[in-house]
């Protein structure tokens, strides 16, 4: 199709078997994909203290303009695929496969990054906080593939099925960082916020990495569009989702991360393998709250995978119907779900969760691919927005009215949110790994001078006495 083609649909969601997503549905989707296991981990998995709040504002505002974005394209096109549709419908078949083979690999490599978070908060569960020792390698790779195989055989007994798991799942995840947000507010310490800065990197840059870090707690705000041809009244569905999902985590985000970075000092986030349970032991005091968050967190990171592996194959199978695709993507199993989509994404998903347990090499591609998960996200959304920045432009030479200059500067916003996490992303990994690959060489030498990790769920980042440091989580004996 040519770069002058007219906006039609190239999948006509009319067409499409089971429609079983309303308006309630299709918000827990965009919800339950958006909170997954990222929120919960970035208070420690950053090593720049609490200025990544202002990343995550900034990042709000981005996520909220792709919101807005997205809002408007499904209303213009309401066929499945979303980000790729709209760039192959724009610019033509060549963009449009380079856009789909890009969503897709964020889908399920996305899908590799969650689990690994979310075995972190299965093992606090399992070893009782770290009072127990930290489980075998073995262990947490079997615990892992149950978490990417239980969501994918959810979805392969069909879209009602999943709609049933992924509702309950937002529902108690929702509440969770709702109490979270509202009682923690009252234990806030503002003295927490001081360091605002302590990486010793500078402001610029502390602030930019943050971007790339809470890019990857909003994937998801476009679930609702790529799942198109699911949606019932697509064109009025899937805007309200889009709109009143992403708006409804923006809220709880920026609540709740205020609440655990002004509850624990950052020193002990900093330690800390699941810092919302750290929180919520330090507000109620013992160590039953805690578990009780690492619960919530476990449920949140099941919710995001089953609503992510849907996506993992509904894309493929837009693509595979406009012929972008290996037909084998296309094709729809007795319970009307792309069964071959679904089962190479988990495959996929399998091998990259694997590597990230087998020592340097793998745990170093694996950071690699969390943040090329986010770049292939960025990548697609630009598309989005310059096609409908090139749309909007094309009408308002018709139409002037404020709704079409509105739909321009919400899609300059969505580029340029774009074009910055991919230009911070280029490095982050290096600034982030440090020295013994984990995080920066500051952030290192406040862990190694305090306590040292023992769990193996997580690189070691200290040298260990007695022991030579080959790499990042891998000890060789004197």
């Amino acid at each position: 199709m040519s770069s002058s083609a007219e906006p039609t649909a190239v999948s006509d969601p009319d067409v499409q078997p089971g429609r079983s997503l309303g308006l309630r549905q299709a918000t827990a989707l965009i919800v339950g994909n958006i909170i997954g296991v990222g929120i919960f981990s970035l208070p420690g998995s950053s090593a720049y203290g609490p200025i990544t709040l202002l990343s995550m504002v900034l990042v709000t505002v981005g996520a909220l303009a792709l919101a807005l974005l997205f809002a408007g394209l499904s209303r213009r096109l309401p066929a499945d695929g979303g980000p790729y549709a709209y760039s192959r419908v724009a610019f033509g078949n060549g963009v449009g496969f380079f856009n789909g083979w890009s969503y897709w690999i964020m889908a399920w490599s996305g899908n590799a990054a969650i689990v690994t978070g979310w075995v972190l908060y299965v093992e606090y569960l399992l070893t009782q906080g770290g009072a127990a020792p930290p489980l075998a390698r073995w262990a947490l790779i079997g615990i892992a593939l149950v978490g990417l195989w239980l969501p994918a055989l959810i979805n392969l007994n069909g879209v009602s099925k999943m709609a049933s798991v992924q509702v309950v799942t937002t529902v108690l995840k929702f509440l969770a960082l709702a109490v979270v947000s509202l009682v923690g507010v009252f234990f806030i310490d503002t003295a927490n916020f001081r360091p605002w800065n302590v990486s010793g990197e500078p402001d610029r840059v502390a602030i930019g990495t943050g971007l790339a870090l809470g890019l990857f707690s909003y994937l998801g705000v476009e679930a609702a569009a790529v799942a198109a041809g699911r949606v019932r009244d697509p064109d009025r569905t899937v805007p309200r989702a889009s709109i009143l999902g992403t708006s409804a985590c923006a809220v709880l985000y920026l609540v709740s991360l205020c609440v655990v970075f002004g509850v624990v000092p950052n020193s002990e986030l900093q330690e800390s393998n699941a810092p919302f349970s750290t929180a919520v032991n330090t507000m109620f005091g013992g160590s039953r709250a805690g578990y009780v968050m690492a619960l919530a967190v476990v449920v949140s990171g099941f919710g995001a995978l089953n609503g992510w592996m849907m996506l993992c194959g509904e894309m493929p199978l837009a693509a595979a119907k406009d012929g972008l695709f290996p037909e084998r993507f296309g094709r729809l199993s007795g319970k009307g779900v792309p069964t071959f989509g679904i089962v190479i994404s988990a495959l996929l998903a399998s091998v990259f969760t694997v590597l990230s347990y087998l020592g340097s090499a793998g745990y170093t591609v694996f950071n690699t691919l969390v943040f090329m998960s986010g770049i292939t996200a960025a990548i697609p959304f630009g598309f989005s927005a310059v096609a409908q920045i090139k749309w909007r432009l094309r009408d308002g030479r018709q139409l002037h009215t404020p709704r079409v200059a509105r739909d321009v500067i919400v899609a300059v916003v969505a580029v340029v949110f774009s074009v910055l996490f991919i230009w911070f992303s280029r490095n982050t990994g290096k600034r982030q790994r440090g020295r013994y690959g984990c995080r920066s060489s500051s952030a290192l030498q406040r862990s190694c001078s305090g306590s040292r990790s023992t769990s193996r769920s997580a690189p070691t980042c200290c040298p260990p006495t007695g022991s030579a440091v080959r790499s990042c989580g891998e000890e060789v004996s004197d």
